[in-house]
């Protein structure tokens, strides 16, 4: 067992954290020979909800758990941090509009950029769940100058799991049976889920995605449409939104950050724009195929892109430019 890496987790009295907490603790994400501390922050009026969360981590009994940190200072948040994974948001309420949930947020994802800057290990790996992810992660990243922009992500592997599992499902084979989808573009319903590219393995044998389905339409159609609204559909079923697949895909995200993705194959992450070979304008957070080795990603490069494609990809392209030039009027205002 070496030194305890400590892990911030945001929002941490909320829905999708009391998922994800169980699962980092015991050592999904980390292995189990890596001890932790995890330093839980949340606002001052959740500060007895989270003292609860802090009592079941303790009960939990868990031997790779060496501390648990319950607090509403962001000094104390982000000191010496190995990994921040920014849950907290402010939510979009009935009636707000996509500008003022923008307000509110940037404010809040200024804030947590600074004291990351100020107080974290300058190799610190940031994941932004907080909605609207890209744009949050963008003015986050913007906040934090002294730490490579290439550390800060977003969380688009909830788009990417449903994608798989829609295919799967579809198929009747496991979702494990399926690589290489992609999710283009914003966490938002102009993302692009793209099979052109994805493999299938039935009955022992990897075929493309277009080959095995043999129904362009629903491809084209309706299984997109199903991605871009999964969230609303979970919302309006539960009357509260995803938190338990949400929780496993911030596992996923992080287990692939830390330990590299499989060999020959590619996963979706909101990763900074910069030199990309997609057409996709720079100094955006957009979701891209990457492959990760040694806690590093690079963008897959060499794709061949379809004019079906290319037209999703600029539109999700063109709302997350529009989105970086609200939240930045508000940065410079904040």
């Amino acid at each position: 067992m070496g030194e305890p890496i400590r892990v911030l987790v945001t929002g941490a009295a909320g829905q999708i954290a009391y998922s994800l907490l169980y699962s980092i603790a015991k050592g999904d994400v980390f292995g189990k020979e890596q001890p932790l501390v995890l330093v839980l922050l949340d606002i001052t009026p959740m500060m007895t909800v989270l003292e609860g969360v802090v009592m079941e981590l303790q009960d939990c009994a868990l031997p790779l758990l060496r501390e648990v940190i319950p607090t509403d200072k962001e000094e104390v948040a982000f000191k010496d941090l190995d990994i921040a994974i920014l849950v907290g948001s402010m939510p979009r309420r009935e009636g707000m509009e996509r500008k003022d949930l923008l307000k509110a947020n940037v404010k809040i994802f200024k804030s947590q950029g600074a004291a990351l800057d100020k107080y974290a290990k300058k190799t610190v790996k940031v994941v932004v769940v907080g909605n609207p992810a890209n744009t949050n992660c963008l003015i986050a990243s913007k906040s934090a100058p002294s730490i490579p922009k290439e550390n800060f992500s977003c969380l688009t592997r909830l788009d990417h799991n449903r994608a798989k599992s829609q295919i799967a499902l579809k198929l009747g084979v496991s979702a494990n049976d399926v690589k290489n989808v992609i999710i283009w573009g914003n966490h938002s319903s102009t993302q692009y889920p793209d099979v052109n590219h994805a493999k299938v393995n039935v009955k022992g044998k990897e075929v493309g995605v277009y080959e095995a389905i043999k129904d362009d339409s629903w491809l084209k159609g309706d299984f997109i449409l199903t991605v871009q609204q999964r969230g609303a559909a979970v919302i309006k079923a539960r009357k509260l939104s995803s938190a338990m697949s949400a929780a496993k895909a911030i596992c996923d995200h992080v287990r692939d950050i830390w330990f590299g993705t499989p060999v020959g194959e590619f996963v979706s992450m909101g990763v900074i724009s910069d030199g990309n070979s997609y057409s996709v304008p720079e100094d955006l957070i957009y979701s891209f195929p990457v492959v990760i080795k040694d806690k590093t990603w690079k963008f897959v490069e060499g794709l061949p892109i379809n004019d079906f494609s290319r037209e999703k990809m600029d539109l999700t392209a063109k709302e997350l430019t529009e989105e970086k030039e609200t939240a930045v009027e508000f940065l410079s205002s904040a």
